[in-house]
């Protein structure tokens, strides 16, 4: 059974329970298919809600890639990448295969481009985060509309940005680089250019894909690392913002954040170290609140996410747990925030 208010209906829902006046009249009976005349009459006679069959949204997020593409594309990039040894590079090649085959699985994805995804917070693996920064930027240079092979060469430098990490012996799972020791930040922070360095030579990689690996910790105002750089290709812009979120949400040379919190860094830092255009179009397709997460109200009730809606990253579905007095909600009372305007999500229950 789900409760709605009657300014939510549109019509075409079937009634679950009667609808009854003050001195108990039907008004409406069970299993009516409600109208959206019957809509205005109830307005009428200031009936607020009524509880209807549900058939809203199921608990079911949205992913960039399905889990079992993402674990074979970690499995082909772990197995390459844990064979590597420095500047011995020929099979490190394969991996321009896997590069067009993320993006052409987010290609061949219907409404890729219009869609809000569900990107949740996970323990740190060098590997999963090589493949999310990936798909991540592929999905920002679709929205950029910028020409396929840029969108490859700017793919194959995510699936190698990280490479340089495997010449470190300074811890950084979970670990903040502020709060290594001088030492330890020095050498993590030369991981671009072993990276770069290891693959320079190599003339199968593109030059836009090796400035990828070299400049994913640089910011547009110069303060990041290693060349404190302030002029960046429009593709190491995109890979520097994703790779950033990424790291945030998983924990790499940082304490693993929340979702939202990642998205509320970006929005501080956009047009002082990550480029605001790139940062605006990310906006639009993470969802702020991922499906299944649990939320508060600004009232105090506790919700579950069940849906997003598209360019509204921040107003999804959800479904009431417990009402702003702490008691636990029998019926299915679900609220589209989108046309629930007064009510607002204030965090986020771990």
């Amino acid at each position: 059974m789900k409760c709605v208010q009657v300014e939510q209906l549109q019509g075409g829902e079937i009634l679950e329970k009667d609808i009854l006046t003050e001195d108990f009249q039907i008004i409406l009976s069970a299993g009516a298919i409600i109208k959206k005349d019957y809509i205005k009459k109830l307005v009428e006679l200031k009936v607020k809600q009524v509880y209807i069959k549900p058939v809203g949204p199921s608990l079911q997020a949205i992913s960039l890639l399905k889990k079992e593409t993402e674990e074979i594309y970690k499995s082909k990039l772990k197995n390459i990448m844990e064979k590597h040894i420095y500047q011995h590079n020929e099979e490190l090649m394969e991996l321009c295969i896997t590069a067009e085959s993320i993006i052409n699985t987010l290609l061949n994805e219907e409404k890729v481009v219009e869609q809000v995804y569900d990107i949740k917070e996970r323990n740190a693996d060098i590997y999963e985060h090589s493949i999310s920064v990936c798909t991540l930027s592929t999905l920002v240079g679709l929205r950029m509309k910028l020409e396929q092979e840029r969108i490859l060469e700017m793919g194959i430098g995510c699936l190698l940005h990280d490479i340089g990490l495997r010449y470190l012996t300074v811890p950084y799972d979970n670990y903040p680089v502020d709060d290594m020791s001088e030492i330890e930040q020095a050498e993590y922070k030369k991981h671009p250019v072993y990276g770069y360095t290891a693959l320079k030579e190599e003339d199968w990689i593109s030059t836009t894909s090796k400035n990828v690996i070299l400049c994913h910790h640089e910011h547009i105002d110069g303060s990041g690392y290693p060349l404190h750089a302030v002029s960046l290709s429009v593709e190491s812009k995109i890979v520097c913002a994703c790779n950033k979120f990424d790291e945030l949400i998983s924990g790499i040379g940082c304490k693993r954040i929340k979702v939202y919190e990642a998205i509320e860094f970006l929005k501080v830092y956009a047009n002082q170290w990550y480029d605001k255009e790139v940062v605006r179009i990310m906006l639009q397709f993470l969802a702020m609140y991922p499906v299944g997460s649990k939320v508060v109200t600004d009232d105090g009730s506790i919700a579950l996410v069940v849906g997003q809606n598209n360019s509204f990253t921040d107003r999804p579905t959800i479904k009431l747990l417990k009402d702003k007095e702490g008691k636990i909600v029998e019926d299915e009372v679900i609220y589209n925030l989108m046309e629930m305007r007064n009510i607002i999500i204030v965090s986020v229950v771990d």
